[in-house]
Order: structure tokens, then sequence, then C-alpha cells
């Protein structure tokens, strides 16, 4: 084993992985490494708050940041911890007012090119938004990676977002496992230290015990050649007298009691030692040598000197190699939260049959009369078409219920913006569902609280309550919302403050309301009770509403006829019954479609499943009796349906009006969050 000066698995660093164990050891600075050795000597009991006066944590060659002291304090005490890495970056403005990222730093470990890419990959996936390009300016001075914005984005937004999605801030787990005595062992700061110590203490007692055995056999030689001086007349007299060398040292050692090693030194020596100056050499260096063996001596018999030569060592060393921190620490962790650098606006939420989804500026959109053509809302193929559009904030949590009663969680603007032509990206892949599973009704939450619930409704008509904090800690995987009978499918989900009633329409035309307090509250894996008797075994639910104001309820047909009825004109009934008839449903209407509550103050987009989309104001459909037939919403070219109805809701008839066009996209689920309730 080398004698190592310093503690070089704690500077290094060292990772490694074997059967059962790993290590993964950080580097540190050397010269905060002796700091905090000397602090031990001087104070055994120091603790790890002590310690980490000295060693503030680890030193990266890369510098960087470290955020955060909670995970270094976890690992110096107890050998394992998790410490969060960060680029350094700042944001610069050119002459003409564009800001770009800047980034000449990188976390430890981190493959610049790697890096760059992962950021162009970002970039083309529309994952993170505001960047119009990206240069790698690094040369033999140092790191420079430039990120320019958009000039309407918010770079610091963008930062936070490259700090989620890519290397530009990682987390480097700390496990101080190392062999002690050929046993691995996990150890906090103090033990490696403690260790290293011991490990010194050692090499001083053995490299003294060494020097001081040196200093004594050259004093018993130099013993020897004084007594040769001393009567150098007596000793040529028995060297000339002797008939070889081997009776010449037998006559020395007998004549004036020497050894046979000082016999043989003074058989050695070469006959210029015999004048005055080489004599006085020879007093010289046995006196120098007295006084050494007497410090070595002093050495080995105190422990205390020990300590000090290791010290004075190690002190000599960072003098001599120590340097200044490259990575800088921040005591407390300075991220900011996303939503703290997001808009928070409405935005718009397209959803394909295939299962696509997207979010959209909602001044995409714009008004037009009933009964015109509409503008292209989505890319759409031969096999695929627009079935879901609603609105969200973008500081919401988005609730996502699947056909099989799962249901997922994501932050509104985690899902990635596009424009109105695109169709977005795969839902699967970002929430994680599987490929069989389809996304069929949506929540918009803010809060999720013990006060309010969600409602969910079946095609076979099943209905079923659970209060909304059930959903407060989704898994990655999706957690169940309710058990499905077999040949049933999940349709419909809404937030409820649970003294409203709920009302369902069914495909051949019927409806029922009931009072909410009629379904009570079950866990999350749970079937449901029956909300409503379905005519005939064609029939299913396509739609379930909360019924909040004195509003009107509109019901949409597949072949583009709608209209809408006063909400008292629907009864409330038993829950469980079959209901009553609420669209004449006619070959020329074709089957209800949706059913939803509306005021003249919204708008309605309606959309086929050819992907085209029109909207236009609730006010210029007359409101009429519930046993009738009803209006053209739009036009429809031959074998093209009504895929989806969705409402709109003007802003001014909830919070002040800016514009008289601005509008806010909704399908009840914005309305039932507990914030507006």
């Amino acid at each position: 084993m080398l004698p190592s000066s310093v503690p070089t698995l704690l500077i290094n660093g060292s990772e490694g992985i074997a059967v059962g164990m790993a290590t993964k050891i950080p580097p540190h600075n050397l010269s905060e490494v002796i700091d905090g050795l000397v602090s031990l000597i001087d104070n055994p009991n120091i603790e790890t708050e002590g310690l980490m006066e000295h060693i503030k944590g680890p030193d990266f060659p890369t510098a960087g940041l470290i955020m955060g002291m909670d995970g270094l304090k976890d690992a110096y005490e107890t050998g394992r911890g998790k410490i969060k890495m960060r680029a350094r970056a700042h944001i610069e403005t050119n002459k003409r007012g564009r800001n770009s990222i800047v980034v000449t730093e990188v976390p430890y470990q981190t493959n610049k090119s790697a890096l760059v890419e992962k950021i162009a990959d970002l970039v083309r996936d529309k994952k993170v938004v505001g960047i119009s390009d990206l240069r790698d300016e690094s040369d033999k001075d140092g790191i420079r990676v430039v990120v320019e914005t958009k000039r309407d984005a918010v770079p610091e937004v963008i930062l936070n977002q490259l700090y989620k999605h890519t290397q530009l801030q990682d987390t480097f787990g700390i496990i101080l496992l190392a062999l002690v005595d050929g046993v691995p062992k996990i150890m906090s700061l103090k033990t490696v230290l403690n260790h290293f110590i011991d490990f010194r203490h050692e090499v001083v007692v053995k490299r003294t015990e060494f020097e001081l055995k040196e200093a004594e056999a050259r004093a018993h030689i130099l013993e020897g050649l004084k007594i040769a001086l001393d009567n150098i007349d007596a000793v040529i007299k028995v060297i000339r007298g002797s008939k070889d060398p081997s009776q010449a040292k037998e006559g020395l050692m007998n004549s004036f009691n020497l050894s046979e090693l000082q016999s043989q030194a003074i058989l050695d020596m070469r006959l210029q030692r015999l004048t005055s100056l080489e004599v006085d050499k020879v007093v010289s260096e046995y006196k120098e040598l007295i006084k050494i063996i007497s410090n070595l001596k002093s050495i080995l018999d105190n422990k205390t000197k020990r300590m000090e030569i290791i010290k004075t060592e190690l002190l000599e060393i960072r003098d001599q190699y120590g340097d200044e921190r490259r990575t800088e620490i921040v005591p407390v962790d300075t991220e900011f939260s996303m939503e703290d650098m997001i808009a928070e606006e409405e935005v718009v939420l397209t959803i394909t049959h295939q299962g696509y989804i997207k979010r959209t500026a909602l001044n995409t959109y714009r008004s037009q009369r009933r009964g015109g053509r509409g503008v292209q809302g989505a890319m759409s193929k031969d096999e695929d078409f627009v079935e879901h559009l609603f609105i969200a904030n973008t500081h919401n949590y988005m609730l996502f219920f699947t056909d099989t009663g799962k249901c997922y969680w994501l932050k509104v603007y985690d899902i990635p913006q596009a424009g109105r032509a695109s169709r977005g990206r795969a839902i699967v892949n970002l929430i994680g569902c599987n490929p069989d599973e389809r996304v069929e009704a949506f929540v918009s939450v803010k809060e999720f609280d013990d006060d309010h619930y969600i409602v969910m409704a079946t095609q076979n008509g099943v209905i079923k309550k659970t209060v909304l904090s059930a959903y407060g800690k989704p898994r990655k995987g999706g957690i169940y919302a309710i058990e499905i009978r077999e040949g049933d499918k999940l349709i419909q989900a809404r937030i409820s403050n649970g003294e409203n009633d709920i009302l369902l329409g069914t495909h051949e035309g019927k409806s029922i309301r009931f009072s909410e307090n009629d379904v009570r509250a079950s866990g999350r894996k749970t079937m449901g009770v029956k909300g409503i008797a379905l005519s005939s075994k064609d029939d299913y639910v396509v739609g379930m509403l909360i019924v909040k104001r004195e509003g009107t309820i509109l019901v949409a047909t597949e072949k583009g006829y709608g209209k809408r009825t006063e909400v008292l004109q629907y009864r409330t009934q038993t829950r469980g019954g079959k209901g009553v008839l609420t669209m004449r449903c006619t070959d020329k209407t074709g089957k209800m479609v949706n059913i939803m509550e509306v005021v003249d103050s919204d708008d309605l987009i309606v959309i086929t499943d050819s992907g085209v989309l029109m909207r236009q104001p609730v006010s210029a459909i007359r409101s009429i009796g519930r046993v009738t037939q009803g209006v053209r919403l739009v036009k429809l070219d031959d074998g093209t349906n009504i895929s989806s109805i969705t409402r709109v809701i003007s802003e001014d008839s909830a919070t002040e009006k800016k514009d008289d066009k601005q509008m806010t996209l909704d399908t009840d689920t914005d309305r039932d969050t507990p914030s507006e309730d």
C-alpha cells in the first residue's frame, strides 16, 4: 500500500459497482479536505456540521452549481445522500433586444455534445417552445453554449424547462463506501477522515521506526570509527600484524571491544579519513545523529508529536498544491416553481380519435355565423379526427380518465404547444397509459380537497361519486377511478360540490335528471350505481352534465341538428329510471351525440369526424320544447357526421371583459374546478 499523503478517495472521487454493492464518491477540493483533516486532528469530537464549515461539499472539475445543503448533510452524516447539480447559465441581451441563455459550466459527467443534441430534440418535438437558435461556441478558453430565445419568449421559463428536461440539472447519488480492513463499509465523512488519519499515523510510526533504525545503525558505525581514530596507531599495528582481513577484523574486535560491523567499517575506511578534518566530520556527524535519534524516540513516545507531524505535512501540501473551489454551493435550493414563470392563461386542448393531444392559444379560433362550414381545426387523416376539444388553465392539473376506468395526472403546461393544423403528440407518451386505453374524459383541477367530488358516468348508465382528494397523488402508471364491468366503458367525468343535480343523455334521445345526493360517495376502485335504465340494447349514454344554474340544455345529433331547452323542462326524477324524451331522433337528424348546459353568452364549437371546426354563438340557436326535432347547426357533406360539440364561455360572463372577442373554451370542466364553484 502506497503511503498517500492526502485522502485521494475524497479528493479524486471514486465510482464502481460490484455484486450487491456500489460506491459513488464525488471529487472534493484538496484545500478544503486538508482543512477538515486538520480541524478533526485538533478536535476529535467535532461533528459533521463543524467539518462542513471546512469541507463545503464536492468540488467538480466541471465547476457548476450544487443546489441546497440537505442532501450533502445526509451524505456526510450517513454515507448516503443525493445532491442536485446545475449548470451555470446566465441571460444575455444583444443589441437587437433579443435574449439568449448562455451556459458556461455544465454538471459533472455531463457530455456537452449530448446535451446540445438533447436540447435540439426538445425544440424539434415542441417539448420546449420559444427557442429560435442553438449554437455551441465552446473553444479552448471554455464552454459556451448559446440558446437564443424568440422575442416574445420568457428566457427564465425556457431555462427552467431546460433544467427539468435536460442534464443542465442532474442529481448525483453519493455513496461513501470503501474497503476497511478488506471489508466494504458505508461511512460518514468523519469516519472516512478518521480512517485516513489512522492510516497517516501508521505511516508516520513506521517511517519513524525505519528512520530510527537507520540512524542507530549509522551511529553504531560512527562510534567504531571514532574509537579507531582516537586509537589510530594501535589500530594500524593490529591491522599490519594480521595475516588476512579476517584476522584483522577479529583482532580489532578483541582489542577495542568492537562489533563485527564496526570492525568491517574500520577496515573499509579510506586513509584520507585519518586527516584531522575528516576526524572532525565523524565527530560532528555522530553528535548530530545522537540528536536525531533522541528526536525520533520522542516522536515514537509521544502521540501528540506524531499528530503534529501529520498536520504539518498536510498543510505543506495544501500550501503547495491547494487551489480555489470551482463548484459553487447555493445553501438554499433556489429552484423557482414552473408556475411562477409561466403565464396563467386559458388554452385550448384537443385530442384526436387516435389519441394525439396538443395545446393551442385560444385566440386562434374566431367566431362564425350558424350554418357556416367552419375552418380546419386540426390535421386529419381518413382514419383520424378531432374527438375532444376543451379549455384549461396553464397552471391547472389535468386528470385524464380512460375507457378502462383509470386516471392519469398531468400539468397543462407540460402538454406541448402546436399549431391549429397539427395533430400534436401521442397522449400515451405524455401520461404513460397503455396503448389499448382510450382517453374518454377530462377534468381540470386546481386543488385536491375534501369538499368536492369526481362524478363519473359509464356508457351503460352507471354513475359514481368519489371525493376529489382521493385523486391527489396519482402514480406514474395511473390509478383506478372506477371498476368497469365487462362490456362497459367510462364516458364522462365532472367535478361537483356534492349538492347539484346530475343529468344523463342517451343515444336514443332519452335523458334523466336526479339529485346528486341520491349517489353516495364511494372509494376509487368501486363500480358505482345505476344512473339510468337504457331503453334498448342499442342505446347508450352519450353525455353527463352537472346542473348548476338556471340555463338551457343543448343537445346535438350526428346529422348536424340541435336545440336548446330550458333546464326547468327537465324534471327531477328518481335515480335509475328510464328518463324522459329530450330529442326526437329521426333519419333526418340522426341519433344524439352530446348533451350540455349552455347560456346565451356562450359560444359553441362543432367538430366533424373529418376534422372541420366551426364556432357560433349559442344565442343564435332558439330555445324550443324538449320533445322536438331541433334546427340545423352545421351543414355537413355527404358521409360526414358530427363527432363532438363543445361549449365556449364568454369571459364577460365570469370575469371583467377586456375585449368583446375574448372567449374561454370549456366542456363543463373549467366551471367545475374547486376555485370556481
